[in-house]
C-alpha cells in the first residue's frame, strides 16, 4: 500500500517489484499491481514478471502513468521465448524520441 512504499522508499533509491505469482510464465502483467506502483512509489520502479508480449510494454507504461519501468526476463527470444529482443530495443528508442 502507499504507507508502505513510502516508508521503504526512505532506504533505497529505487524499487524492483516482482510479480512472484507470474515469474517466468509469460500470462501477462499484474496490472493492479502496476496502477499500485504508479499512484503510490515515491521512487523509481521497475515491475517484472509475467510479461506475455509487446503490448505489455505499452501497457506497463500506460497503467503506471508513465512512471514504473519494465524488465523483460525469458519472454525475449534471447532466453527462449517470443518476444524479439531488437522489437523491445526498438520500443525503447521511439520512447525517448516522443
Amino acid at each position: 500500500d502507499a504507507a508502505t512504499l513510502s516508508d521503504l522508499g526512505r532506504y533505497c533509491d529505487e524499487f524492483l517489484v516482482h510479480g512472484v505469482e507470474n515469474e517466468g510464465k509469460r500470462c501477462g502483467i499484474l496490472e493492479d499491481l502496476v496502477v499500485l506502483l504508479g499512484e503510490h512509489s515515491p521512487i523509481p520502479v521497475t515491475y517484472a514478471g509475467g510479461v506475455r508480449d509487446i503490448t505489455d510494454l505499452d501497457r506497463v507504461k500506460t497503467l503506471g502513468k508513465g512512471k514504473v519501468d519494465l524488465t523483460i526476463g525469458s519472454a525475449l527470444d534471447c532466453f527462449g521465448g517470443s518476444i524479439c529482443y531488437d522489437d523491445v530495443v526498438a520500443w525503447h528508442k521511439k520512447e525517448q524520441i516522443e
